[in-house]
């Protein structure tokens, strides 16, 4: 399939669609300048930006404190040692996810211990997460799945009610709102990422958030020793991961930080987009929102195929989309059906319903850059090849 171009004289040109990707940063001269700057100064690393930033994204957020990492997963894990969560202890968490950062578990050498996820909005399922507390648990990580917000109020009674610290994987989320709070405000630590395609990108990346002094101390401590650190006896008493984040990232994320309002605000207009595209597509419909989900900023445009369709049938619509040279991509292959989880015991049919809504998970572009046009040939095209392969069933 091509677009068409309308010459003004009734005639049309039918021409080859450029290459759309998966995402595309919103990069401007403002971030450009920032990075220049800073390659200008005498300081390009462990210098003044870093601070900046995690300030001015602790404020951004309404918490206390932040720490830069380089990317969430190690930021997860920091946060995780300093819980002093390690060697046969349990941690619960969500097999259905884009992003691995649910790995750090199993890198600070605790076990994973997955709970299914709600059908409809692909989060943590409070009821499976109750079920699989022990008394080996030591802390729970709910995520927000593609940027929409998990049910935290349940999620931090069930926390309250076993003395487990709760972690909260906004690595995919930045800017949604659950009941009017943005999240990175529900866990008793937080933890964000920056890799692309996320809103806020500085190419990799990560920011953990907390409002607790001792953990804020524990996260730098394992994080990397500042030079006029070296002499104290408190801070090298922890070996570090040197898992600190460069000047030159810091003040890209900063600059991105200023402008994220705009740039959630112009992938906003992208998701209506498909929205309307999708309305005449019976065997597609648009993302989930919950009630309680006041706003979303999706990580990804995420659609669920009909219930006709297979995991197959999915990866040969990825597939073709490829060969119109659009890019898209399955949305999550289940943890625990992973290699790592599997030898640790896990199978297939432990979590029937991260399996069943994982098989039908389709991620297409969603950035900035998107052209209605773009969108409706992307649509267009899915259309087609859901023909090929029996399109047209109801889509929950």
């Amino acid at each position: 399939m091509a677009l068409a171009e309308d010459h003004g004289d009734g005639t049309e040109a039918t021409e080859a669609v450029s290459f759309i990707p998966l995402s595309d940063p919103d990069i401007t001269s403002a971030e450009l300048s920032a990075v220049e700057a800073l390659l200008c100064s005498p300081r390009i690393s462990n210098g003044p930006i870093t601070d900046a930033f995690e300030k001015a994204f602790a404020a951004y957020l309404g918490r206390k404190y932040a720490v830069a990492v380089p990317s969430g997963t190690i930021g997860l894990l920091l946060a995780l040692k300093a819980l002093g969560i390690g060697p046969g202890q349990e941690v619960i968490a969500s097999p259905y996810s884009f992003r691995e950062t649910v790995h750090a578990i199993s890198l600070v050498g605790a076990r994973a211990v997955f709970a299914d996820v709600d059908y409809w909005s692909g989060a943590l399922a409070p009821a499976k997460v109750e079920e699989r507390v022990t008394a080996n648990t030591r802390a729970i990580i709910g995520g927000n799945p593609n940027g929409h917000p998990a049910p935290w109020l349940e999620l931090r009674a069930i926390a309250q009610r076993h003395q487990l610290p709760l972690l909260e994987d906004s690595t995919e989320a930045i800017g949604s709102r659950y009941k009017g709070e943005l999240v990175g405000r529900f866990g008793d630590i937080a933890v964000f990422d920056f890799a692309q395609p996320l809103a806020l990108t500085c190419g990799e990346g990560g920011m953990v958030v907390t409002d607790d002094i001792d953990l804020a101390g524990g996260l730098r401590r394992h994080r990397a020793h500042r030079l006029d650190e070296r002499s104290s006896i408190v801070v090298s008493s922890a070996a570090p991961h040197q898992a600190g984040m460069s000047d030159i990232t810091a003040a890209l994320g900063l600059a991105q930080l200023r402008r994220l309002d705009e740039i959630l605000e112009r992938r906003r207009l992208a998701e209506q987009l498909y929205n309307a595209h999708m309305q005449s597509f019976e065997g597609i419909k648009p993302p989930y929102v919950a009630p309680e989900a006041t706003e979303v900023n999706w990580f990804l445009y995420l659609v669920h195929l009909g219930t006709r369709f297979t995991r197959s049938s999915r990866d040969a619509i990825v597939d073709d989309l490829r060969i119109e040279q659009v890019e898209a991509a399955a949305y999550c292959h289940p943890l625990h059906l992973q290699r790592h989880y599997f030898e640790r015991g896990y199978r297939h049919g432990d979590f029937l319903v991260t399996e069943k809504i994982a098989d039908r998970a389709l991620v297409l572009p969603f950035h900035t850059h998107l052209t209605d046009d773009q969108i409706e040939f992307i649509v267009e095209t899915i259309k087609d090849a859901s023909i090929n392969i029996g399109a047209g069933a109801a889509i929950y």
